[in-house]
């Protein structure tokens, strides 16, 4: 751990540091440490402490009459602490603003006003990553004839929930033939997903009934197909690009442009992110650690939603390192939690 060789003083230091910077935005003086009461040390005991933490990576000092800013490594430590105070504790305050996710209509409305909420109130970039058609247990299915090879699947959960997409297939089917697969299907998998339909006929076509192979071998090509196709794409939910764009001075204008060719283009690396946690789990990633360059100044906060065993999907935020990580950690974590509830109770 990045703070088993700092001694208690040392950890005191360099939190208020981070604190201050976070908060301030510029580098932090030992001056400022001691107006601050910050252990009742004197400037010199402050002054050689953070020399210390410089020498081991923890601060940097950008100018020689300058203070110094947390580095990379000064930031996860802090955010580590944060992190273990809120497993410590049991659960994430959960913001009033988390409230007003609704679980009526639509799932596209429900990932929208989720990434939407996450940008008002973190004032940064917020996404949420949606799930798998596959993966989402249903109430009611249907399948909509829509041309040659094109099927839209109409997917409705417990709650009434709806996620539709559109699925080309190999096979022709008539609407008769795609109302007998959803009549199949729903009388006798209701409360599953399509994946495990897919599976249960996979293991079980070779004992059905001759009358049903037929029926089954096309239902096989229309499951296949579905779950096929999401594999390497996801859908995305953005908002608040204007809140990184109102940010410049903290973020290169030209990495900015990439951040957003990023996430609009490749869904993929946030899948990437999205299995290095565990459901119900937040994780922060820092400058270098997200592993792309166009991302080194940004700060990425993540957390999975879905049902208790399976994860579905994720939320999060993308904005500078200089964020205000004790706020933005529960907003992210309550979020996941509300969309994980609404999934819950949808089955």
């Amino acid at each position: 751990m990045l703070g088993d060789i700092l001694r208690e003083k040392e950890k005191i230091i360099l939190t208020s540091l981070v604190e201050s910077y976070l908060r301030l935005g510029r580098p932090v003086s030992s001056g400022h440490l001691v107006s601050l009461g910050v252990l009742g040390a004197s400037p010199a005991t402050i002054r050689n402490i953070m020399a210390k933490l410089e020498r081991l990576g923890y601060l940097h000092q950008p100018h020689t009459s300058a203070g110094r800013i947390p580095t990379d490594k000064g930031l996860r430590f802090y955010v580590n602490g944060l992190l273990a105070k809120c497993r410590l504790s049991g659960q994430y305050l959960p913001p009033k603003s988390a409230e007003l996710l609704s679980a009526e209509g639509n799932l596209e409305a429900l990932f929208f006003q989720a990434s939407r909420l996450l940008a008002e109130q973190s004032n940064n970039l917020g996404f949420v990553l949606s799930p798998p058609l596959s993966k989402i247990f249903f109430h009611h299915l249907r399948f909509l004839l829509l041309g040659e090879n094109r099927i839209l699947v109409i997917l409705t959960t417990a709650n009434n929930l709806v996620l539709t997409e559109i699925v080309r297939t190999e096979e022709s089917f008539t609407q008769t033939e795609l109302d007998r697969a959803a009549l199949y299907i729903n009388q006798n998998f209701r409360y599953r997903n399509l994946a495990a339909v897919r599976d249960y006929l996979l293991q079980e076509l070779p004992y059905m009934r001759w009358s049903y192979e037929n029926l089954l071998r096309k239902i096989m090509d229309l499951l296949k197909a579905s779950t096929l196709q999401e594999e390497g794409k996801s859908r995305i939910y953005i908002q608040g690009t204007a809140n990184l764009l109102e940010k410049a001075e903290s973020l290169s204008l030209e990495r900015l442009k990439n951040i957003f060719q990023d996430i609009e283009e490749k869904a993929r690396l946030v899948r990437f992110l999205s299995e290095l946690i565990s459901l119900d789990r937040v994780k922060v990633l820092i400058g270098s650690e997200t592993e792309l360059p166009d991302i080194a100044d940004c700060s990425l906060v993540v957390s999975h939603y879905g049902y208790e065993n399976q994860v579905l999907g994720t939320v999060g935020i993308i904005g500078p390192k200089r964020i205000p990580y004790g706020e933005i950690i529960p907003l992210v974590e309550t979020v996941a939690q509300r969309l994980s509830l609404t999934f819950r109770h949808s089955h």
